[in-house]
């Protein structure tokens, strides 16, 4: 049973047991302990708990650590399947007999708490497994700042991080990325640039998530320069095919108007080894089609067709848009249609490019398709929109329909 749960092979492991009881074989507390593993990991939590049930009542003669394993096996099943305050309370029963805890059973219940928010009780645990000097696990850290996040207690994260350097955890990438995004997503992107300087002045070493996190932190407050030289620093430390990262200094670029520092960019990328994925070609499509320059961005949807990138909604409507600047409106129809027959659906940005196209070029049965669409697929006119249909109905003599357009455009905003 050892050697197949060593192989991770728990199906095999049961029939071995299975057997065992046919032959009249009793089990050692060693035994008891593979196979309560074995369901315990194919989230027989039923099973692991009448197991446990019998090992009890056979009352062996066991060395501490076979039944802290046991213990361990069963709270750690019943913490994963959301029974959490039944391990607590074999937990408890273990030091009622003198069997005193470890840190992984520590860390079973105190992450169990906290995926389900019991912030009380997780929190106790904690400050009882800092007492006792069971706090190992960076899992256990982790797991309470996703709860903190989660509950909107941003200042606790903070004492966590003065926990961690109390009992010497390092901070990991992963611990270090979810605090700089649960400040982001709580208390928006400068609070995030806040805490990584913080931590980061404070020995705290970034890896390859959290750098890509701060560099987005630091081009949505518009800190162009600092992205800058956090990418460096990144690449520098040999985080080179970070391709999140990359997306956020192309698109920045885009915002700034450096075409040519982007192009340079996406070159080095695949000198790197990292592939462009949708997002930075949806970048370098907007920023060519807000120039007017056709060619590249012909050239860049050739190039997604050969590498063999779906385009995605923001793809069609920056190709599209880029054409409309030009007044090729056939070619936009032509890429709408293309984007309606991949199943495409039309938002307040699709719809506002086309309105105007489909009025421009008399297209008033396609006007009226996209209307109807737009009703069905519950995307609002606003009021651009409106007087842009309104306007080409009317020129073209369907004051039907163009009244229409008006009684359901009057009654939206009525509600």
């Amino acid at each position: 049973m050892k050697g197949y749960n060593k192989l991770h092979m728990y199906g095999s492991t049961i029939p071995v047991y299975e057997k065992m009881k046919l032959a009249g074989i009793f089990m050692d507390s060693g035994g008891y302990c593979q196979i309560m593993k074995a369901y315990q990991k194919i989230g027989d939590t039923e099973r692991v708990l009448a197991l446990f049930n019998e090992f009890e009542s056979r009352k062996f003669e066991n060395s501490r650590t076979s039944l802290i394993q046991i213990y361990r096996i069963l709270c750690e099943s019943l913490g994963k399947s959301g029974r959490a305050f039944e391990a607590l309370e074999y937990f408890r029963d273990m030091g009622k007999k003198g069997i005193f805890g470890d840190s992984r059973i520590y860390s079973s219940l105190i992450c169990s708490f906290a995926s389900i928010r019991e912030i009380n009780v997780a929190e106790d645990l904690f400050k009882e497994a800092e007492k006792n000097k069971m706090l190992r696990d960076p899992e256990i850290f982790l797991k309470l700042i996703l709860m903190y996040v989660e509950e909107g207690l941003i200042e606790e994260i903070l004492e966590i991080v003065k926990a961690m350097k109390r009992v010497k955890m390092r901070m990991s990438d992963c611990i270090f990325c979810a605090i700089v995004n649960g400040f982001a997503r709580r208390r928006g992107f400068r609070a995030a640039v806040r805490v990584y300087e913080e931590l980061k002045s404070d020995d705290c070493e970034p890896g390859q998530v959290t750098y890509a996190s701060i560099i987005n932190a630091y081009c949505r407050v518009g800190l162009y320069s600092k992205a800058e030289i956090v990418f460096l620093e990144m690449q520098e430390k040999g985080f080179d095919k970070c391709v999140v990262a990359y997306s956020s200094i192309i698109a920045m670029y885009g915002k700034t108007g450096r075409l040519r520092d982007a192009m340079r960019l996406v070159a080095k990328m695949k000198v790197n080894g990292c592939e462009p994925n949708v997002w930075i070609y949806n970048s370098l499509l907007d920023m060519h089609g807000r120039v007017k320059n056709l060619r590249q961005v012909e050239k860049l949807r050739k190039e997604m067709k050969r590498r063999k990138i779906a385009p995605d909604k923001v793809t069609y409507t920056s190709v599209i848009s880029a054409y409309n600047k030009v007044k090729e409106f056939d070619t936009c129809v032509s890429y709408y249609h293309e984007y309606r027959i991949n199943g495409g659906a039309i938002d307040k940005a699709m719809a506002g490019i086309m309105v105007g196209v489909f009025s421009k070029i008399g297209r008033i049965d396609e006007l009226l398709r996209l209307l109807h669409d737009m009703k069905i697929e519950g995307t609002p006119l606003d009021g651009r929109l409106y007087r842009s249909a309104f306007n080409a109905l009317r020129d073209a003599g369907l004051q039907m329909q163009a009244k229409w357009l008006q009684e359901s455009f009057e009654a939206l905003q009525c509600t």
